[in-house]
C-alpha cells in the first residue's frame, strides 16, 4: 500500500512565519546522500538560518543543519553543506525573477516524507517589522478569544 498523503512534518521553521510574510509557498525535492536521509528520517534536521539562493540556473539551499548519522562513519558529510534543491525550469525562473526585487528572500518552511522522499516547503518572502509582528500577535489572540467565547455559547 502506497501512501499518498503527507506525513506530520519532521522539521518546520516556525520562525519563519514569526520574522517573514510568506507570499508564495513552493514544493522541491533535495538532492541527499544515504546518511543524510536516515538523519532526517529521525527528524535531526534544523530549518532556523536557512535560505536558498538561484545560482547557475539552480537553486541551492544553505545553512540548513542535518546532524551526522550516528551510524554512517565514514560516509557521514560536512552537516551545513549547501544541498541541492530540485524544481522545474518554469519555476526557478519565477523563484530568480522574485529574488531580484529588494527584501524578497527565499526560506524553508517544513521538511517531511512524501512516498518515501523527502521534500521542503520553500516560501518566497518579504521581512516583517517590528510593529507587522506585534499586529500578526493581536490578531490571533483575538481569533483564539472569539472562538473560546464561541464555544461557550455554543454549551
Amino acid at each position: 500500500m502506497v501512501k499518498n498523503t503527507e506525513d506530520k512534518p519532521l522539521a518546520q521553521n516556525k520562525k519563519a512565519r514569526h520574522d517573514y510574510e510568506i507570499f508564495e509557498t513552493f514544493e522541491a525535492g533535495i538532492v541527499l546522500t544515504g546518511t543524510e536521509i536516515k538523519a532526517i528520517r529521525q527528524s535531526k534536521i534544523q530549518l532556523r538560518d536557512g535560505f536558498a539562493r538561484v545560482k547557475d540556473g539552480e537553486v541551492w539551499l544553505a545553512n540548513v543543519h542535518i546532524a551526522p548519522f550516528e551510524e554512517g562513519n565514514r560516509f557521514n558529510v560536512d552537516e551545513l553543506r549547501t544541498r541541492k534543491l530540485l524544481f522545474k525550469k518554469k519555476e526557478i525562473s519565477k523563484i530568480q525573477k522574485s529574488l531580484t526585487e529588494t527584501g524578497i528572500t527565499f526560506v524553508p518552511l517544513k521538511v517531511y516524507l512524501k512516498n518515501g522522499f523527502a521534500k521542503v516547503l520553500m516560501g518566497l518572502a518579504r521581512g516583517k517589522k517590528e510593529y507587522d509582528k506585534r499586529e500578526t500577535i493581536k490578531r490571533r489572540e483575538q481569533n483564539k478569544d472569539i472562538s473560546r467565547q464561541l464555544k461557550n455559547y455554543n454549551r
